[in-house]
């Protein structure tokens, strides 16, 4: 196996054709001045030590110095190496409230785009921990498996958004039996939750989750974003608002945070409610909980390592430049004795 680091030195083997033509007409021009000047019979008895060959071999060298010198330059990475990782954390499972009621403006921008925000600020700052998420509204359905790749972790986190579930509502139930699922039952490991949500809760069966989560050895942290004093859900078109969501009888509906309901998740679980409004202190929170769980080692993988090895075909430049420094175009006599390229010629 093999990678290449700079592809962009690729371009500079385009001097070697440049560098053949250059030294054709090079060639032509010499032969046509001695054209001029003498016959080629006349011309070799008055320069007999005059090499046919070596000219060409210079340039070969020359163009082979170069050629190794680019690739040099492209650092090829060739061969494996074989390495054991060992991490320790724990696993976490971010379920984000994806209801429409998370589109109230509160908290800028809105609840969603500070939820998604908050999540990613927490990747930032994790090591070794493992990570999933699910979105959830009326019902919960799974995004991201447990994984240590936290950058796909942000690539599903950007997709979330208020439209992704066609049925609305809000059933934090579902979330977390959903959430419960991601934990691999081999690797016994602190299994977290973090439940992110305004808190409206249509299916009031949040506690009743939340004591099968506990059964499990799940712990749930919740965090809520919005105020208390609660805004309306602004209906966008193109960006811009056109009205606000409006319940059966036809008045604005203002959606509240609702504490209380994260509080009783969190209690029963043996976790944490905290204020998702306010980031730093987010962070800090989450940055204390962890430390204070165990983090038992929960994986062992191996990771293809590449090694650089621009270094022999540098090596290998600087060898070929030498031998055309130091090859001069008249004949050596030793090899001019063995007559490997015809240059000897039967005298009459």
């Amino acid at each position: 196996m093999y990678q290449i680091d700079a592809y962009q030195y690729i371009y500079l083997l385009g001097l070697l054709p440049l560098l053949w033509f250059a030294f054709g007409l090079v060639v032509r021009w010499k032969r046509k001045l001695q054209a001029r000047f003498s016959r080629p019979d006349l011309l070799n008895h008055l320069s007999p030590n005059r090499s046919q060959f070596k000219p060409t071999l210079k340039l070969i060298f020359f163009s082979l110095s170069i050629f190794l010198m680019v690739v040099g330059l492209m650092n090829p990475k060739i061969g494996t190496q074989l390495e054991t990782v060992k991490r320790e954390g724990v696993d976490i499972v971010f379920a984000i409230d994806v209801s429409k009621s998370m589109l109230a403006e509160d908290i800028a921008p809105n609840r969603i785009e500070k939820s998604k925000r908050l999540v990613s600020a927490i990747l930032n700052q994790l090591a070794s921990d493992r990570v999933g998420i699910i979105a959830y509204a009326a019902q919960a359905i799974p995004q991201l498996p447990i994984t240590t790749d936290y950058g796909a972790a942000k690539m599903f986190l950007q997709a979330l958004n208020t439209d992704m579930l066609s049925s609305q509502g809000t059933a934090l139930d579902n979330a977390i039996d959903l959430s419960g699922t991601f934990f691999d039952d081999e690797d016994q490991t602190n299994r977290v939750i973090f439940l992110i949500s305004d808190g409206e809760d249509h299916s009031e069966e949040a506690a009743n989750a939340a004591a099968r989560a506990d059964e499990l050895g799940i712990k749930i942290f919740t965090f809520g974003v919005g105020t208390e004093n609660g805004a309306p859900i602004p209906l966008k078109q193109n960006g811009v608002i056109e009205s606000y969501k409006k319940d059966f009888d036809g008045e604005v509906v203002i959606t509240k945070r609702n504490a209380e309901v994260l509080q009783v998740i969190a209690d029963a679980t043996n976790g944490k409610y905290q204020d998702g409004n306010d980031t730093q202190a987010v962070l800090d929170f989450v940055s204390e909980e962890l430390k204070a769980l165990d983090k038992k080692e929960f994986e062992a993988k191996k990771f293809v390592s590449y090694k650089d090895r621009f270094q022999p075909f540098l090596i290998g430049a600087l060898l070929f430049l030498l031998l055309d420094l130091f090859l001069f175009e008249t004949k050596t006599k030793w090899v001019q004795k063995m007559n490997l390229f015809n240059e000897n010629t039967n005298e009459k």
